[in-house]
């Protein structure tokens, strides 16, 4: 039997010329968060040295998770081209669900967290049906549900009403810390399962979707680079953030930090290594080029899927929200939530057409709103100027992605990226 072989790993010169090809047909990436991310954090810190003080940055993580996280189920819906405006509200109903949950006072924080999951599944089970059964466009039935959405979390919350938070175990998935300790540990084994699956592609030869694997100084670089931030990170969490240390210690890796690099890990795994991410892939790019699906059943099953995955993601979200803030009310989750939330997935690389998107990109990108957000509340801008970069930045992501996406290379693009 004919077995085909591994592509050719090219030399670091031919690998940097592939790049610099890619860039110049408009194939960014993750360039633009990445770039935005150093350049607005520089700017903040020089405007602001305390952006760059360990409580700020711990807080600023804790941000970007409830975006990175929203973005990240995001991805599977732009993935198939499809589009999903109710995350935010369904972020904000499932923090509900779970604030109600845990203040019965006799259920534990684990069944809140659950019914909180159940409630997002729900919702997207929904959505994937009403957009798969009635035809009707992803933007119609999920415009319908933000509005529905919005009703549910008023009449959940009882109005205007603010509802504290008091389960302790709860209140620290986005507050608590772990020890210094477990933290080392954590980076420790972090970077081992890295290392480990570099090394794992480079071996098989094949780096994504059958192309060949990297060159080994680029696969060096790469580990290096991932290496020493993450450990510049853990040593940052670790110093001392409390004011008052000599009452209480504040100290060690914010918990969703973890939890953020196991859900970008677990859902990269998906979406590369299973043949599950590669439907995804192809149904997208064949949506992308205008192409009919010869499996028009199972295109219609990844498309309830990815709906769910999204809504499950955003209801985890809304779970590190409502933790963060202490409380649920009127206006967690949102138009807000929405707006930042593709915005992330987009700057990190996401086609709004379909075909093309990555989580860590969508991570990243989480990030850079959560920067933006935190730098100009330190600067002290009013709500008004936020919400103007805000739609600058969310251009910006539209233009790229047209930019990267015109008719011709949507003609010619071969695979997912």
């Amino acid at each position: 039997m004919y077995t085909p072989h591994a592509p050719t790993t090219p030399s670091t010169d031919a690998y940097a010329h592939q790049y610099l090809a890619r860039l110049s047909r408009g194939e960014l990436g993750a360039l633009p968060a990445l770039g935005g991310l150093i350049a607005c954090s520089t700017v903040f810190a020089l405007l602001r040295p305390a952006f760059l003080s360990p409580a700020n940055l711990a807080n600023l993580v804790t941000q970007a998770a409830t975006i990175g996280i929203i973005a990240m189920g995001l991805v599977f819906v732009l993935l198939l081209g499809e589009i999903d405006l109710s995350v935010g509200y369904t972020s904000g109903v499932c923090g509900a669900v779970a604030a109600r949950l845990a203040g019965t006072g006799w259920l534990p924080w684990y069944v809140a967290v659950a019914g909180a999951l159940l409630t997002g599944a729900a919702i997207g089970t929904t959505l994937g049906l009403l957009v798969v059964r009635t035809r009707m466009p992803s933007f119609i039935v999920t415009l319908a549900a933000l509005l529905g959405l919005q009703g549910v979390a008023l009449l959940l919350i009882g109005g205007g009403i603010n509802i504290s938070i008091q389960d302790k175990a709860l209140l620290a998935i986005a507050n608590g810390d772990v020890t210094p300790a477990l933290g080392w540990l954590f980076w420790l084994a972090g970077v081992a399962m890295y290392v480990m699956i570099e090394f794992r592609r480079k071996r098989k030869g094949v780096h994504h979707r059958g192309a060949a694997a990297d060159p080994m100084p680029v696969i060096a670089w790469r580990i290096t680079l991932v290496t020493v931030l993450s450990a510049v990170m853990v040593f940052v969490f670790n110093l001392e953030r409390s004011p008052h240390p000599d009452i209480a210690t504040l100290r060690g890796v914010p918990i969703v930090v973890p939890v953020t690099a196991a859900l970008i890990m677990w859902w990269t795994f998906v979406l590369r290594r299973t043949a599950y991410g590669r439907r995804l892939y192809v149904a997208g790019r064949d949506h992308a080029a205008h192409r009919p699906s010869p499996d028009a059943i199972n295109v219609a099953k990844l498309r309830r899927s990815a709906f769910v995955i999204c809504s499950l993601m955003a209801a985890l979200g809304g779970v590190v929200a409502v933790s963060h803030a202490n409380s649920v009310d009127a206006n967690t989750g949102g138009i807000n939530v929405l707006l930042y939330a593709i915005a992330a997935a987009v700057i990190g690389g996401t086609s709004l057409f379909g075909g093309t998107g990555r989580v860590v990109g969508a991570v990243l990108g989480g990030t850079l709103m959560a920067v933006i957000d935190n730098g100009m509340a330190l600067l002290g801008l009013s709500a008004g100027v936020k919400y103007i970069v805000a739609c600058v930045f969310l251009l910006l992501a539209a233009g790229l992605d047209m930019s990267r996406e015109s008719p011709g290379r949507l003609r010619s693009r071969g695979g997912p990226a």
